[in-house]
């Protein structure tokens, strides 16, 4: 068997070993698309710069040895969870290797159940990494925020795995009435070190007048795999703010497409991703602007040291009628070491005439004249190059739409940071 295909005959016996409840269907149908599609390849023109060869090892060990057993909690996930949710004031639902935990708290004016017993069985995908969290799908989070209500307190999703189950499939849906207004925080963190892969899938819907303020902090173990897909369609007027923080893992893979749907509607993605050592992280976006007036606002940075490789590739595309158009697309990197690679394609494609779009992106290092600076004014090279780099970033921060989770965002942000610029030695 080819290193990167999956074994088939374990997934579907797999899948029929899971319990029979409202997805086993989806779960069966995913299992059988799954068999014609297989795990994308470095020969396909998205993937070419993210191989999923060890991850697709790690998938095959662990259906080999796959149980039905609930996620069990340790000592370290409770401290993990204890430290977050005591750090960032929301309503949270804790996630534990793809396991929803037994409470559920609704907000007034929100509906929060499990996928697996909604009785909404229209869990799928048209992409294999959708297909495959599917067919392994043990459960998932629907969030139904009524017409007009506006929860006071974010609503925050704490994905908490542990590699003693390397492989975890998550799913949220979130759907929000019109004119809601709805601030979600999706956290995810490892409660111990070890490889494990993550394939996790968020989905919004946005109605007429409505908005989402999406934050989602990726703070991995270092041999962690993840693969990311965010979904976004917004109707007329509607308002989607989504912030990416990428600040561990291993390899990390983020996909986030938007469509704009209903005329005024707009769209904003702001992302920072840090890498060290060998870390990979690559960031795929599409905006899809299928009506107009409409406005996407785009903006990715990032700060690699060490032997680390990142991919930036953003396409915005503008539907033939689109007319009135305003999108704007950039990305800006930082390189601390002559050994970090970084890869960016920013895209344009355009069939509408009246519209205002500009893209862009820069590569470069920290300004050696401030560095100077820096140094004459007292401080050693590497609490200078500290200063900088925060600076760089802090470009990110000021655009969290958040605020209940600021202050911690920034505090772990320089944590990351000190490592990251000693990596340069």
């Amino acid at each position: 068997m080819n290193v990167t295909s999956l074994d088939q005959a374990l997934l579907e016996s797999v899948v029929e070993g899971m319990p029979d409840d409202k997805l086993a269907a989806a779960r069966r149908h995913a299992a059988t698309q799954f068999a014609a599609m297989g795990f994308p390849t470095v020969g396909q023109e998205d993937w070419k710069y993210t191989n999923l060869t060890d991850i697709v090892a790690l998938s095959n060990a662990w259906l080999e040895s796959a149980t039905n057993e609930t996620a069990k909690t340790s000592e370290a996930a409770e401290n993990v969870v204890a430290s977050i949710t005591s750090a960032i004031e929301a309503t949270w639902i804790i996630v534990r290797d793809g396991i929803v935990d037994t409470e559920i708290p609704a907000p007034e004016g929100v509906a929060i159940e499990r996928v697996s017993a909604s009785g909404h069985a229209d869990i799928d995908g048209d992409d294999p990494l959708s297909v495959f969290n599917t067919a392994l799908l043990r459960d998932g989070i629907r969030i139904v925020v009524t017409e007009s209500a506006a929860p006071a307190l974010p609503i925050g999703i704490l994905l908490v795995d542990d590699p003693a189950n390397a492989l975890a499939q998550t799913r949220v849906v979130v759907e929000a009435g019109a004119n809601a207004r709805l601030q979600l925080i999706e956290y995810s963190v490892s409660s111990a070190g070890g490889r494990q892969f993550t394939n996790a899938i968020t989905e919004f819907g946005l109605a007429p007048g409505s908005r989402i303020d999406h934050v989602r902090i990726q703070a991995r173990d270092d041999e962690h795999s993840g693969v990311n897909r965010i979904t976004a369609s917004l109707a007329a007027d509607a308002e989607f703010h989504h912030n990416s923080f990428d600040l561990g893992g291993l390899l990390t893979r983020n996909d986030v497409v938007t469509k704009l749907l209903g005329r005024g509607a707009a769209v904003s993605l702001n992302g920072l991703y840090l890498a060290t050592g060998d870390r990979h992280i690559d960031n795929h976006t599409k905006i899809c602007h299928e009506t107009g007036p409409t406005i996407s606002n785009e903006e990715y940075r990032g700060i690699l040291g060490g032997r680390s490789q990142c991919v930036f590739n953003g396409k915005v595309v503008v539907a033939e009628g689109a007319d009135g158009t305003d999108s704007s697309q950039s990305n800006h990197n930082l390189l601390l070491s002559d050994r970090a690679e970084i890869d960016t394609k920013p895209e344009l494609e355009i069939y509408a005439d009246d519209v205002k779009c500009a893209h862009g992106a820069t590569v470069g290092q920290l300004d050696k004249a401030a560095l100077f600076y820096l140094q004459s004014r007292g401080l050693d090279p590497e609490a200078a190059r500290q200063v900088l780099t925060r600076a760089f970033a802090a470009g990110t921060l000021a655009e969290l739409t958040i605020d209940a989770c600021h202050d911690h965002l920034a505090a772990l942000l320089d944590s990351r940071l000190e490592t990251l610029v000693g990596d340069v030695q």
